[in-house]
């Protein structure tokens, strides 16, 4: 397969065509070329990379992260320690993230517990302690 059809590239990879668009805009893709007609002709190097975005955004990185790390490099370590420290950062985010969930899992609890077997205007007020 030498080139792909947008189409063909956009289901490949899963997204629909408009986002293969939009990632362009976006400076992810690069601007394929295109033919005599005016279509766009990609190669499996862009499938990878679509895929590649796909994968890093099922990760959590944003757009704007991807396009940080899937940047060009000159001997493929700047991208390795940039990837390293994204995800480092993202784990510490996620961790962040959890226990923001667990204190507001505990505040429902005690609600449900208020509601339950408390003073009702506590409950339709939703008075809890923090």
């Amino acid at each position: 397969m030498d080139s792909l059809s947008i189409g063909q590239l956009a289901r490949g990879a899963g997204v629909t065509v408009e986002t293969v668009r939009y990632y362009e805009r976006r400076g992810l893709l690069d601007q394929p070329p295109r033919t005599p007609s005016g279509y766009r002709r990609y190669t499996p190097l862009d499938l990878w990379r679509l895929q590649l975005i796909g994968r890093a955004k099922r990760l959590g990185f944003t757009l704007a992260e991807i396009a940080e790390l899937a940047g060009p490099s000159s001997d493929g370590q700047r991208s390795r320690a940039a990837i390293l420290t994204a995800a480092r950062a993202k784990i510490m985010a996620v961790d962040e993230r959890r226990s923001e969930l667990e204190q507001l899992r505990h505040r429902l609890e005690q609600l449900l517990e208020v509601c339950a077997s408390g003073d009702p205007v506590d409950c339709v007020d939703l008075n809890l302690a923090t």
